[in-house]
């Protein structure tokens, strides 16, 4: 499996729709509104989400995750003096589960080392992907709600 990635360009919105809705699509499933219901409000949650990210993270690098050449995620990072945080990293069920995501975590991990830089992310505590984290070393260093901040450090004794 070759994992890489592309800069995000014109034309790509539908897709990262597409990997957005992915993310929402299990907490969405009980809820009883109809499919153009659930469509509509995960539009204008990704519009909100967008614009949050591009208030809040200038600068940031926003690419698709290519799996084998094929369009599979996308992965945001926002790189600081001090700290590279992982904005968003997200991939299509069918390639979840597979190593992309782990692949995609230990190059940001090799950066942060090279760089001198803590890595860091903010997930939902019942995110999946949390024992991934956990797996890699990430440990938990607050929260509010229903995100946990997790920090790789790479002088941490592990």
């Amino acid at each position: 499996m070759e994992v890489a990635l592309r800069p995000v360009r014109a034309g790509d919105e539908p897709f990262l729709l597409r990997v957005y809705a992915a993310t929402r699509a299990e907490e969405l499933a009980p809820v009883p509104w109809s499919d153009e219901q659930k469509a509509a409000f995960v539009a204008m949650q990704f519009q909100a989400q967008s614009a949050h990210y591009a208030e809040h993270y200038d600068g940031m690098s926003a690419d698709v995750v290519l799996v084998d050449g094929e369009p599979a995620g996308r992965l945001l990072v926002a790189r600081w003096t001090q700290e590279i945080r992982i904005v968003d990293i997200a991939l299509l069920p069918a390639f979840r589960g597979r190593g992309a995501g782990t692949e995609l975590l230990a190059e940001l991990m090799d950066e942060a080392t090279e760089m001198g830089k803590r890595l860091s992310i903010h997930v939902e505590r019942e995110n999946r992907a949390l024992a991934l984290y956990e797996r890699l070393g990430f440990e938990p260093v607050g929260g509010t709600g229903v995100h946990l901040r997790m920090e790789w450090d790479p002088w941490a004794v592990r």
